[in-house]
């Protein structure tokens, strides 16, 4: 068996890795790289020829793990793509809002070059157009958590919850390579226990090899209270001056966390009834697909649903689906709160806003996810005192919040804690979906505390699992 890493190692963004085993040659993950240093790698897929995959196997809808299979079938991938059913129907959207908004910026990006009268280094194209989402469609076949899915007499697929988003998974794979089945667990991105909206993330006694996420692997979020005073606190303030509340989201799970703790606020009064705009279309389709899936929401969140009070409704909310009318959104006088994608302000409808916000001193840029390195979100965070938005330089006067209870990662105290529950060591741990330091600080600490043998790759290393060695 042989496992090649070709995305998020010693970085965040880019899932994407090759495993093989039994005669098959299965990918778990396609996802878009999101880092300005590493977006030419969206192009890239010279290591990988599309036609010799068997299976693509996805964890779940992010982008950062589906975003580049339309590039994949362009290329000549044609085989079954696997996921959860609510992680088929989020795909959908994601995908078709990406290619969307990937022709949005085009056109936007040469209306500005041709105003500017200048030309960039590269072709102003697409990445991928709705047309070739469209050819994804039909390969992506639905299979329900803890259902085995034999993709040969040799190998065998379970998906378990991961407590992510909606419909996210822990891929299980089992081969067998003679008497007794190797396991090999990629655990996607595992959520925190006891959030709202979706179940806590499945947990596991044995795995042979583990491919494991890192994203907070070196700290714990920073939890200062709770969610809902410290939103309320940032609204209630940023009113108090006249200004706008502009969140950077995510439209999968953090922009429906956001409904669910807004909806909560406004039924108390704890904060004044504003109009609330959730700016994306995607999200707008999202938050649908969740009212068909009650069943895999948490129990106080259908419960919500029985009682009356849907948490996704509430007054002063209002759902943007069309340009002009987000157009029309900076336009309107007094405070309001503006949720729009992307979550780290690498492109979309965000940009716009945070392009008419971020001069203002009154207005508050609050940031509810994280920010990958090398993206704007991350630069504004950091504490840039001016930052480029659509080839424009704008200086930084809005006043810079974050909080960190909403983040739908595990941290390092979770990630501990899920790693506790194995009662044998695997023979390789290995560190992915985490910025070098992170990886390799919580790799380090798993070997003091457990004595396991743990490996962070880098990108497109390949790895002997049955050696644990490193091949390439």
């Amino acid at each position: 068996m042989e496992l090649t890493f070709l995305g998020a190692v010693r970085q965040v963004t880019g899932s994407c890795f090759v495993l093989k085993a039994a005669g098959l040659k299965m990918m778990v993950d396609c996802g878009l790289f999101q880092e300005r240093c590493c977006l030419a790698r969206n192009w890239d897929l010279t290591d990988i020829t599309a036609n010799e995959i068997d299976y693509l196997l996805l964890t779940h809808a992010h982008l950062d793990h589906s975003g580049r299979i339309p590039r994949l079938v362009s290329q000549g991938y044609r085989n079954p793509i696997i996921a959860t059913e609510a992680t088929a129907d989020l795909t959908k959207i994601v995908l078709e809002d990406a290619a969307r908004l990937q022709t949005e910026d085009t056109e936007f990006k040469k209306e500005r070059h041709k105003r500017e009268g200048r030309t960039g280094p590269h072709p102003v194209v697409p990445l991928y157009t709705e047309e070739d989402v469209e050819m994804v469609l039909p390969l992506i076949q639905r299979k329900p958590y803890g259902t085995p899915v034999h993709l040969s007499d040799k190998v065998t697929i379970q998906f378990h919850d991961a407590g992510h988003i909606l419909g996210s998974s822990i891929l299980d794979i089992s081969v067998w390579t003679g008497e007794k089945p190797q396991r090999i667990l990629f655990s996607g991105d595992l959520g925190q226990w006891d959030r709202p909206l979706v179940r806590d993330p499945s947990i596991f006694e044995q795995a042979d090899y583990i491919v494991l996420e890192s994203t907070y692997g070196d700290r714990d979020h920073e939890v200062t209270g709770d969610v809902k005073d410290q939103l309320a606190q940032v609204i209630n303030d940023t009113v108090e001056r006249g200004g706008n509340i502009v969140i950077p989201t995510f439209a999968i799970e953090r922009a429906q966390e956001l409904m669910y703790h807004l909806s909560e606020l406004v039924r108390e009064d704890r904060i004044p009834h504003l109009m609330v705009f959730l700016d994306s279309p995607m999200a707008v389709n999202v938050t649908r697909v969740f009212e068909k899936h009650l069943d895999l929401l948490d129990k106080d969140t259908a419960a919500k649903y029985r009682q009356g009070e849907p948490p996704f409704e509430f007054p002063g909310l209002k759902l943007v689906r069309h340009a002009g009318e987000s157009k029309a959104v900076n336009r309107i006088k007094g405070s309001c709160i503006i949720m729009a994608g992307s979550g780290m302000c690498t492109g979309g409808r965000i940009k716009h806003h945070l392009s008419k916000n971020i001069i203002r001193p009154e207005s508050t840029i609050l940031f509810v996810g994280y920010q990958s390195r090398e993206t704007l979100g991350r630069q504004i965070l950091d504490g840039e005192p001016e930052v480029r938005i659509h080839g424009q330089m704008h200086p930084v006067r809005a006043r810079i919040a974050q909080i960190h209870g909403l983040s739908a990662h595990a941290d390092r105290t979770a990630l501990l804690r899920w790693l506790s529950y194995f009662k044998t060591p695997p023979k390789c741990l290995y560190m992915v979906h985490g910025e070098e330091e992170a990886a390799l600080a919580f790799a380090d600490q798993v070997r003091k505390q457990t004595g396991w043998n743990v490996a962070v790759p880098a990108y497109k290393e390949t790895w002997d699992l049955g050696r644990c060695s490193r091949i390439s």
